[in-house]
């Protein structure tokens, strides 16, 4: 193979047959030499990589959001408030564990050095519990222990091997090429959610009411609507597609060599853990991002949290519009990504979050002025009355700064990892991604709680959406004190 330069780019390059491959939208590579001492990886390893994204993401589209979250709160549960309630607890128990051992996985994943069987390690227990959510069946006894211990479990494994393959990066292309490398895997990643969202709601999902899919149509492989069989197989349906789509990064990618055994490793690991935790604090940069990153992540957890509850409030919308509500979420946010990591490699990604945060305080802003009959807090908008999907001016205006939404979600994602690859030591870089990790969950449940608590005292789903905007703002105000590397080859 001839020595070839990495070069990533968001337009699609044909073929010589003149036909394109899809992740080439994403990833594609020039012959040149490399000018910067970096591995020449190949353009199979680096789509491959891109990959693990795609198969991961249907998890946290289907199971965390639209399609098995709903039915564990409408029909395993007393009630939709006890319902939330539990998942909630479920989601804080798996973040709390998250936040307490992703940094000492990714200390011990420096230790040793390569990252792939970590990875694989993690893959397992996040397929079987996949699968167990397949039996948390209607009116049985244990579906609730079921279902909340499997998607605990899920939830713990699939952000442990994120935390690893994010520790790739700078690996696979050079410094300057990082940020279209992560956007284009946050880019693939909303893809896969998309797709994955579109077959389980058009195909094997139902509606309670009708028994029929959103197309429409009696549930594939003969799923029974009456025991919600189509939302039960999100889980399996995740676990076969990661399966099927995580494999390439195996076969492919090329990893780091191994550096020590695993004993020795998980002692150096723990020592240079609490190292790590101080040299954060005295990088006043990587601290001060992750500080930001830890306040502005708070407020998007709580932003999809609550998007669907609040759409449901104010608008009234059903099932069917909150699902294609979330496929145009997907569509923008796989746009923006792409975008964002352009933007990244010329101007670096903290100007990409700032502009990224500075439009979700603007949507955010709009969102909470909409209710049925008024847009902008104070200017009359009658609803539809001829039962058009969307047909009513303040459903249209919720949809477009939902959509716009969509679009900075992606490059804050994105570009949140591309920086601290650019801040971090790279002989640690998986054990400040167990950080980044640590900043992302440690407080996940502020924001939510803040929500929560603002609407219980004023009895206002808009108010105590407006909460939500105050993080945002926080974070990007301590952002503007993190000193970024220079950007450029």
């Amino acid at each position: 193979m001839r020595p070839s330069k990495i070069v990533l780019r968001t337009g699609l390059q044909p073929r010589a047959s003149g036909r394109f491959s899809f992740l080439e939208f994403f990833v594609t590579t020039s012959s040149a030499s490399s000018d910067d001492g970096h591995p020449n990886i190949s353009r199979k390893a680096l789509v491959s990589w891109a990959l693990f994204d795609w198969a991961a993401q249907p998890f946290f589209t289907l199971v965390t959001t639209f399609v098995f979250a709903p039915y564990f709160a409408s029909s395993l549960a007393a009630t939709p408030a006890e319902g939330q309630t539990l998942w909630g607890y479920a989601t804080a128990a798996a973040g709390l564990a998250i936040a307490l051992l992703a940094p000492i996985l990714g200390a011990v994943a420096d230790a040793t050095g390569h990252r792939k069987p970590w990875i694989l390690a993690f893959s397992i227990p996040f397929v079987l519990a996949c699968f167990a959510l397949w039996f948390a069946m209607p009116e049985s006894e244990n579906a609730i222990l079921i279902a909340l211990v499997a998607f605990g479990f899920a939830t713990l494994a699939i952000e442990f091997t994120t935390v690893f393959n994010n520790a790739m990066m700078p690996d696979l292309v050079p410094p300057n090429r990082i940020g279209r490398l992560s956007g284009a895997g946050w880019a693939t990643g909303y893809a896969g959610g998309l797709v994955s969202l579109v077959i389980a709601l058009g195909f094997m999902a139902t509606s309670p009411e009708t028994g029929l899919t959103l197309l429409g149509l009696d549930p594939i492989f003969g799923l029974e609507a009456a025991t919600r069989e189509g939302d039960r197989a999100s889980g399996p349906f995740s676990a076969i597609w990661y399966i099927v789509f995580v494999l390439p990064l195996f076969l492919f990618v090329p990893d780091v060599p191994k550096k020590s055994s695993l004993g020795p490793a998980i002692r150096n690991g723990l020592a240079n853990l609490k190292d790590s935790l101080a040299h954060a604090r005295q990088n006043r940069p990587v601290f001060l991002f992750l500080l930001a990153n830890m306040i502005y992540k708070d407020g998007l957890v709580a932003l999809f949290a609550f998007g669907g509850i609040y759409s449901a409030g104010q608008l009234g919308w059903g099932t069917i519009q909150i699902g294609i509500f979330g496929i145009l979420l997907t569509i923008t946010g796989t746009f923006g990504a792409i975008i964002g990591g352009r933007l990244d490699d010329r101007f670096g990604p903290k100007l990409v979050l700032m502009g990224a945060l500075s439009l979700l305080i603007v949507c955010g802003l709009g969102l909470v002025s909409v209710d049925r009959n008024t847009i902008l807090f104070i200017v009359p908008a009658p609803p539809a009355t001829d039962g058009t999907l969307f047909g009513s001016l303040p459903e249209q205006m919720f949809l477009v700064l939902g959509g716009l939404i969509g679009v900075a979600a992606g490059p804050l994602q994105s570009a949140s990892r591309s920086l601290l690859v650019r801040l971090a030591p790279r002989e640690q870089l998986a054990q400040f991604f167990g950080l980044l990790a640590l900043s992302g969950k440690v407080t996940s449940f502020l924001a939510p709680l803040t929500v929560s608590l603002v609407t219980y005292l004023t009895n206002s789903q808009a108010a105590g959406m407006s909460a939500i905007l105050a993080f945002f703002i926080f974070g990007c105000l301590v952002l503007t004190r993190v000193r970024q590397p220079k950007v450029g080859p």
